[in-house]
């Protein structure tokens, strides 16, 4: 049964990227591509005029359109060429709002100027932290427990120096104790093309998940000796050649201290039951990002894969092997001016070979959850997800101006609210159960569903009140931070 659900969710996956393979080949057709050539139905760009980038360098927007001066564009693909290009200005997270029009040059016949005018985000955001450190905040609200809250100080330099580079720098105590740094780069060359990124930063827990147990999360604690340290660093390249492919290859490496008390408590939690585990990691991503709005989609596809080993042999006494691939496609509709339809399909496969707890990872963590599960976790080294979405806009976007607000980067925002029907459908493949832990989620299809409220609106802020059901009759309220597919 659970090779022909983790077969199936492959096909599915792979006959949707089979489309996306072909789109990214063969690129865009217009139906200027049959006719013959006519100059009436062709508009020469005569010049790009940029207005509001204070900050970003022009070269950065650029990069981002369809088009460019002295470009001869057909008429029938002007409207999709600046559609698409303020999507993907948009989608940079640079800007709040961008509008694009067209103006007749005068200088030649049929040519025309392109106005483009931006609003800037607030780039630099030193803020404080205070932070729940559970998977979500539904399982926390489970306990309310104000010992499991992390704070300190996280500030990041988003556009830093006006070519989108990212600085980021964390400080976190309590509960998660936590100090990094990272740093990115999305172009190093002339063509723009090549990015570069690093970083490392150190973690230590008084207090960490040592078991999964009835399907949720057992906790051991030492108030006077951190039982989990962990040390980290990373380099990353990564490939733009075209709009909407990246491809991203990073090499990690990672150093975790266990102590005994936490081995004792499981044996499995470590590779051989090691206090010290040392290992490098190698990372590959494919993604092709085709969305309307990427924080919160209403139309286009998203597709990404990844591959990781962990584990490369390079010490000694080091059995660690672990080689897992992780896929998402997402597809989204507008069936009418306010309706809409999206599905989202997820899937993990990972080598048979036994893995350390402090690694695996199924459903219950990041975007990997069904929907009415949320204070579950199903552990397993594959799973397949499919999420499905009706999207009904009870209040379309609206845009107004915060008058009392001096400055532009806060005064005007956009906002909608949406209604959503919803089910989810999922499957965790665990080939290493232990009957005595009791976790009846796994090896199992699991559903859920129900109705919820989102509110959308400037710098990425998503606010979602769901009612799900889920397979044993439960019924909850949840509240979620980001787009539900």
């Amino acid at each position: 049964m659970r090779i022909c659900l983790l077969v199936l969710f492959s096909f599915i996956i792979l006959r949707l990227d089979a489309q996306i393979i072909t789109d990214t080949i063969f690129g865009y057709h217009s139906e200027c591509d049959t006719i013959p050539y006519d100059p009436s139905m062709f508009f020469i760009i005569d010049s790009v005029i940029l207005e509001g980038n204070k900050v970003t360098k022009d070269h950065i927007i650029t990069r981002e359109l369809l088009f460019g001066e002295n470009d001869t564009v057909c008429k029938i693909n002007l409207e999709y060429c600046i559609r698409k290009s303020r999507e993907n200005l948009l989608n940079t997270s640079l800007f709040n709002f961008v509008t694009i029009d067209t103006l007749p040059s005068g200088k030649i016949p049929n040519g025309i100027k392109i106005q483009i005018h931006l609003i800037e985000r607030w780039y630099i955001w030193p803020f404080p932290i205070f932070e729940l450190s559970d998977r979500n905040f539904n399982a926390w609200w489970e306990t309310k427990d104000f010992r499991r809250v992390s704070y300190g100080a996280f500030i990041t330099w988003e556009n830093f120096r006006g070519r989108k580079e990212t600085l980021k720098l964390r400080l976190r105590f309590g509960y998660d104790e936590q100090y990094d740094i990272f740093y990115t780069i999305p172009y190093i060359n002339k063509k723009e093309t090549l990015g570069f990124g690093f970083g490392g930063g150190i973690a230590m827990n008084h207090e960490v998940a040592c078991r999964t147990y009835r399907n949720k999360l057992q906790y051991y604690r030492d108030n006077d000796e951190y039982i989990r340290k962990k040390g980290f660093s990373f380099v990353q390249l990564t490939y733009r050649k075209i709009f909407y492919n990246t491809h991203k290859f990073q090499c990690y490496f990672n150093y975790n201290y266990f102590a005994d008390d936490l081995l004792q408590e499981n044996e499995h939690y470590s590779t051989n039951n090691q206090n010290i585990l040392r290992f490098f990691s190698l990372y590959y991503q494919f993604k092709s990002d085709h969305r309307d709005y990427k924080s919160y989609p209403l139309t286009g596809y998203y597709f990404d894969v990844g591959i990781e080993k962990k584990g490369l042999g390079i010490f000694k006494g080091n059995d660690l092997d672990v080689f897992y691939i992780l896929s998402t496609f997402r597809k989204y509709w507008q069936f009418q001016k306010r309706i809409y339809f999206a599905f989202g399909l997820n899937s993990k496969f990972s080598t048979s070979s036994e893995q350390p707890y402090f690694l695996v990872h199924g459903l219950g963590y990041g975007r990997d959850y069904i929907r009415s599960y949320e204070l579950y976790v199903i552990d397993g080294q594959n799973f397949g997800l499919l999420k499905t979405n009706f999207k009904f806009a009870l209040l379309p976007t609206r845009v107004t101006n915060i008058k009392f607000i001096k400055t532009e980067k806060f005064r005007k925002i956009h906002y909608a609210i949406f209604m959503n029907l919803f089910a989810d459908v999922a499957y965790v493949d665990n080939i290493y159960t232990d009957p005595g832990l009791m976790n009846n989620l796994e090896n199992k299809i699991l559903f859920g569903y129900g109705l919820g409220i989102d509110f959308v609106t400037y710098y990425d802020v998503v606010i979602r009140v769901e009612f799900s059901i889920n397979r044993m009759h439960e019924k909850g309220f949840f509240l979620h931070f980001m787009a539900p597919i």
